[in-house]
């Protein structure tokens, strides 16, 4: 059973693998190397993901194929959004909320590695309606 304390816990473990990304790499690369390196440290970490899934898409009763695509579902309880540019800009952060939604992802990180402080310059929680009603 998927808990607040697990996504939490799983959070931290994330985090570690995208600071040593960084620490290693810096910035100023493109994104797709950003993301392969992830996976990499994600599997040294043993966690298991999901890259570049296509997400469902429903509206009222038409089910439609799109090009939706998350860059990373952790654990089936974290999206992972990437991006490698000079400033983020409020779409990729309603993308990456609307990708939490149509999937039921209880929580969401949106990574920009072309910064210096990964931390504190590229790194945006999201939390919805999903991980507020799940327990502690």
């Amino acid at each position: 059973m998927i808990t607040k304390t697990y996504i939490n816990s799983l959070t931290y473990e994330l985090n570690a693998a995208i600071i040593e990304v960084h620490r290693t790499l810096g910035p100023g690369l493109l994104e797709s190397v950003y993301h392969k390196c992830l996976m990499y440290e994600l599997d040294l970490r043993g966690i298991k993901y999901l890259s570049e899934i296509s997400l469902p898409f429903h509206y009222k009763e038409l089910e439609l194929t799109t090009d939706f695509r998350c860059d990373l579902l952790v654990e089936s309880c974290i999206m992972l959004g990437l991006k490698a540019i000079q400033e983020l800009i409020p779409y990729f952060k309603a993308k990456l909320m609307n990708h939490m939604m149509l999937t039921e992802t209880p929580k969401g990180i949106l990574v920009n590695f072309n910064v210096v402080n990964i931390m504190k310059e590229g790194h945006h929680v999201f939390i919805n309606k999903f991980y507020n009603d799940l327990p502690d």
